[in-house]
């Protein structure tokens, strides 16, 4: 995969404005003080690294938790944070081998062991909560411990193991006050990273400090940060207007993203090339109104992507006609090979050779989040528009719709990807592999086989053929339909330094990044 690539629109606002005071140009040694507050809309499930699998969790994972490997700004290959080395021994890719650095603590001053290393991995498989992140781990069949060694013995090959390491899947918590068999309840965090949480209000604000005892693969942890967390697109928006957050990050209104000016001097915008994607999921359990694959590729024949790209999204997305975005090895186009254009006609055939009885009724669900209804009704727009289905929209609180989607309660559901891993991997075991995340009761052999056939191979150039094969087997079942491909936006106030380093693509959100200039 090409390493993420940062276009910076606006790197420096002009610093002398004709009218404007010398005290709003040099902030005052109290304010440099203040932390920098970012504005989000991106959820924290659980603040336990074994109960959740989704983007605001990981990125606060990844400032207050510590995993034996990270990936340096835009990198693609990982190196050692809370791990002094780590490697593949004995030539098969199933035995991985860390040595733990010895000056580690958690940060209630605790001692960090390999006890601990192998009680986070052992914990997060025993409890698999429905959305945590133990689906990453299909082949993980033991971790061991010896001092500060730590093996973990694979059932089969994993090149990207080291990658899936550094994933908030990886975070490292203190086994004496982390529960074996259940999720900590409390709004507290025991680790080691870069930050401290000081304070956490869920769904309101989440205050962290730098972790003086921090030790690892960065040189410096930045300065206080305080997160504030937005429902919806508009009310982020709002605040940011209002001057209440000095970032924004993940996601103002379309329309807002559309019309940001590069030459405006009050703040600073970085683009960044990202491979967010989203996709329209079905559930195919056996009795469920989309089992029948013929049903299902009847909705990717009716599939208009353009009218969402271009009057929904206003551009700050492309079509996506794959599972695996552009940018990544193997990328191919089975949904725009099989599916060029809308074929209502082809759509109306392949329903008759189901047999069902049209309209046919299905539920569709997202994210209660003003930023994806009008993209759902327009999604509804097409499925009805032919008489071929109606469709019952439910919008749901985002733990509620994680838990919905999870236990089957939808027929279709939309839903947001991010990477975990500059890999294509990453888009292949999580969402079609054995235990998917999406929970939509999709399996097969077949997919199971090219998955574990992308795996082999260190040299990540000799699996585009494999991906390829992938990604047409997803065309041709059908477990999903991917709709668009995004761009990453961050937008900062003037005086904010280090803003365009915040989010590069790798999964990690790299606070202590963020100051004042």
């Amino acid at each position: 995969m090409r390493s993420i690539r940062l276009r910076i629109l606006a790197i420096l606002a002009v610093l002398v404005i004709a009218g404007v005071g010398a005290w709003q140009l040099l902030p005052s040694d109290g304010a440099k003080d203040d932390p920098v507050t970012v504005g989000t809309t991106d959820e924290v499930t659980s603040l336990d690294p074994a109960g959740a699998y989704d983007a605001g969790s990981w990125a606060m994972y990844s400032n207050v938790y510590q995993s034996l490997m990270t990936f340096h700004s835009g990198a693609i290959v990982p190196e050692p944070d809370a791990a002094e080395s780590c490697g593949f021994i004995g030539g098969k890719l199933q035995t991985y081998q860390c040595k733990l650095r010895d000056d580690l603590s958690f940060s209630n001053g605790r001692k960090i062991t390999g006890a601990d290393v192998e009680y986070s991995f052992e914990r997060m498989i025993r409890i698999k909560t429905d959305v945590g992140p133990s689906v990453l781990f299909p082949s993980l069949k033991s971790v061991v411990s010896e001092g500060r060694t730590i093996t973990f013995n694979l059932s089969s090959r994993d090149a990207t193991f080291p990658q899936k390491l550094a994933t908030g899947a990886g975070s490292i918590v203190d086994r004496e006050d982390y529960p074996d068999d259940k999720l900590r309840s409390d709004a507290a965090v025991t680790g080691s990273g870069p930050y401290v949480l000081k304070s956490y209000e869920p769904g309101v604000s989440a205050e962290l400090e730098p972790n003086p005892n921090y030790r690892g693969a960065l040189k410096e942890t930045g300065g206080p940060v305080t997160v504030r967390y937005y429902k919806q697109s508009d009310e982020l928006l709002a605040a940011w207007k209002s001057g209440q957050i000095d970032v924004t990050h993940r996601q103002l209104p379309p329309s807002t993203l559309a019309a940001l000016d590069p030459g405006d001097a009050d703040q600073h915008v970085t683009e960044a090339d990202s491979a967010e994607i989203r996709n329209l999921v079905f559930n195919v359990r056996a009795g469920a109104p989309l089992a029948d694959k013929r049903v299902r590729q009847a909705i990717a024949a009716i599939i208009d992507r353009a009218p969402l790209v271009t009057d929904v999204y206003k551009g700050t997305v492309e079509p996506l006609y794959s599972l695996i975005p552009q940018g990544y090895i193997g990328h191919s186009t089975p949904f725009f090979d099989e599916y060029p254009s809308p074929d209502p006609k082809q759509a109306r055939k392949l329903m008759q050779e189901a047999g069902v009885q049209l309209p046919l009724h299905i539920t569709f669900a997202y994210r209660d989040d003003d930023a994806y209804t009008k993209e759902t009704a327009e999604i509804r727009r097409q499925l009805e528009a032919d008489g071929l289905f109606k469709v019952t929209v439910k919008a749901v609180e985002w733990k509620a719709f994680q838990k919905g989607y999870a236990a089957g309660k939808y027929d279709a559901y939309t839903v947001g990807w991010l990477p975990d891993y500059p890999d294509p991997d990453t888009f292949s075991q999580p969402l079609v592999g054995r235990d998917t995340s999406l929970h939509n009761g999709y399996t097969s052999k077949k997919m199971d086989r090219l998955i574990n056939s992308t795996l082999e191979y260190s040299d990540r150039s000799r699996t585009s053929a494999d991906f390829k094969d992938l990604q047409k087997l997803v065309g041709e079942d059908v477990p999903l339909v991917p709709l668009w491909q995004k761009k990453d936006y961050v937008v900062a106030k003037p005086d904010v330094a280090g803003s365009q380093y915040l989010s590069d693509g790798t999964g990690i959100w790299r606070l202590w990044e963020l100051g004042w200039i």
